[in-house]
């Protein structure tokens, strides 16, 4: 398969994760859907949640993600953790628009897709 083609491959099934992790999300303030406790980061004003078991290449660093505090008591737990930062490294043959690479380590990085939490 050319690498065209696997990039497409790989943006198909992560679309397909992405459908069935919108389950999971929650209507929050201002009409916008929040997911609660799955694996997000954002990154230059996108969301991106994890893809598991995905083949990819990560590429350069770009900077710096971060992972949102997990809402599992719908607000009732006003110890809420705090926001944590991660590091962002390109996918190689993927835009950073559609994807990115987040871990301590490239060798340690997990694929994350793009995803819009809005609705009209």
């Amino acid at each position: 398969m050319s690498p065209t083609g696997r990039t497409a491959g790989a943006l198909l099934a992560a679309a397909m994760v992405m459908s069935a992790a919108a389950c999971t999300a929650e209507s929050g303030s201002g009409g916008e859907e929040t997911a609660s406790c799955v694996n997000r980061v954002t990154y230059q004003d996108r969301s991106y949640l994890d893809v598991a078991n995905m083949d990819f290449t990560v590429g350069k660093k770009l900077g710096v993600a971060t992972k949102p505090p997990c809402d599992d008591t719908g607000g009732q737990d006003t110890n809420a953790e705090p926001a944590t930062t991660e590091t962002a490294y390109e996918v190689d043959g993927i835009s950073p628009e559609a994807a990115i690479a987040i871990g301590d380590t490239p060798e340690e990085a997990t694929f994350f897709a793009a995803y819009d939490f809005t609705h009209d």
